[in-house]
Formats: C-alpha cells, structure tokens, sequence
C-alpha cells in the first residue's frame, strides 16, 4: 500500500501540471486558501466522514448479520456477458495497462481535478466534493442491503480474476479497502464517470480528454478484470449522472450567497434563456 500511495501523489503531481499547464504548487497554495472559508471546510469535513463511513462498512455489515445475496439474480439477468467480454478481449499485454488505471488512475485523477479546480474554478470544485459525498452516501446503503458478489468470485459465471495476473497480492494489500460483495453499484465506474461528466462541464479540454480516456479504461476494466457485473456498470454511470447534476447545483447554491459576481452570472444566464 505504500508503494501505491508513493506512485499514486506522483501521478497526482504530473496530472496537475498537464491538466493546468501550471505548477502544481500553486494548486496546493490555492487549496490552502480556500481552507480560509467556513464553507469549503465544512465541505471538506463531509467528504472526509462519508469517506471514514465507507472504510468501516464492512465492519458495519458484519455486525448487522446480513445474509442476503443477490448475486444469483443479477447473473440470472445477464448470464456470461463478462465471460464472453473477457475472453474476446484478454491479453497478457493489456492486463498491466487495466490494472494501472483500476489502482491509481481512479483516486488520481480525482484528487488532480480538486487540485485543478481550486486554481480558478470554485464551482467545479465545490461540485466535485458534493459529487464524492453523493457517489458514497447513495452507493453505502445499496452495499448493506443490496449485497452482490464480484464476477469472478461466483463460479456459474466462469470469469477468471485477471487482476491477480498483475498485482499477486491483491487480496492482500487492496481488498480491506473494498467488500467482495460490494459491487452495485460500481464506485469505480461513478467516480470515475463522474470526473469525467465535471470536467465537461469545466470547459477544460485537456482536463475533459485526460479524464474521459480514464474513465473508459475503468470502465472496461472492471469487466476486462472480471470484478464487476454490467448491471453494476449501469447503476453506476446512473449514479455519477445523479451525482454531478446535484453537485453542480449544490455548489451554485452553496456559492451564490456569498458570491455577487457568482449570483449575477446564474441571474443573467437565466434571462437569456427566458
């Protein structure tokens, strides 16, 4: 893990430079000044608790003696389409690339975007947090009560777990961060489209490119990989949709009081489309 949190800041560092076109150092000063309002702080407290929430809720499932499973109605659903994905595309070559984005890409490109935003977009960057809390807090209880086996751990499916031909200790090192029945919806496949659905909206294009070309490899990967089922996918692009519409409206909403120039632009914006 320390190894993966080395590699995972300077990715984080060489997608802040490329993202911006300028020194990383300067996002880090301007995420210290927005630390000044109350606002933004208190944000940030929520994201940091529904992350801390999502870390001891396999503890929190343990203790409510769950046994539901509905990994034999989602199989029932689709059958070996990832089987037949992953096979018509496995590739010894391929395998490391999946398994890159899979591991650092997710985390890195969204803190790059937080470090991004806070040189000049405050909206993008309050929708961004709101989005995270959204992406958790909506997923957290599906994962309780809505409990789904990962693809290759359901034998009728007959996926093979190819992220184990990458990263051997895998179960080891990375599965306390993630329940084997936590799969619907797929975190990996919101958070990653959910990125990308902002930086869109950004108007960043470089930013718009770096994110969309990660968030299909993810995508692809947690079939590639044999982790994720399709209806896991849908709910999770769902999910990131939901999340960046409500984010990017919470922000306004959140910023508007406290910003003039901010509530005259969403005043004037509203007349033109009058």
């Amino acid at each position: 893990m320390n190894h993966i949190v080395l590699y995972t800041v300077l990715i984080v560092i060489l997608l802040l430079w490329v993202g911006s076109k300028r020194n990383p150092i300067l996002a880090l000063v301007s995420m210290g000044k927005e630390l000044r309002s109350y606002k933004f702080l208190i944000l940030l407290a929520a994201v940091f608790g529904v992350l801390t929430l999502n870390k001891y809720e396999l503890q929190i499932e343990e203790r409510m003696h769950l046994t539901s499973d509905f990994t034999p109605f989602v199989f029932g659903l689709e059958g070996h389409f990832v089987q037949q994905l992953q096979q018509l595309f496995y590739s010894p070559w391929l395998t490391p690339v999946i398994v890159f984005f899979y591991i650092f890409m997710l985390q890195a490109v969204l803190a790059a975007s937080l470090g991004i935003y806070a040189l000049g977009n405050r909206v993008m960057l309050y929708a961004t947090c709101y989005a995270i809390i959204l992406n958790y807090a909506i997923a957290i209880p599906f994962y309780l009560f809505v409990p789904v086996n990962e693809v290759w751990s359901y034998a009728p499916a007959g996926v093979k777990f190819t992220m184990l031909d990458a990263f051997p200790r895998f179960e080891q090192e990375y599965r306390q961060l993630s329940g084997l029945n936590n799969c619907f919806p797929s975190l990996h496949t919101s958070i990653s489209v959910t990125v990308a659905l902002l930086a869109f909206r950004s108007g960043n294009r470089i930013w718009m490119v770096i994110s969309s070309i990660s968030a299909a490899f993810i995508v692809f990967g947690i079939f590639y990989l044999g982790i994720h089922w399709l209806t896991d996918m849908i709910g999770g692009v769902l999910l990131a949709v939901v999340s960046t519409s409500l984010g990017v409206q919470f922000s306004k909403l959140t910023l508007r009081s406290g910003d003039p120039a901010l509530a005259l632009q969403t005043r004037a914006s509203r007349a033109n489309i009058r």
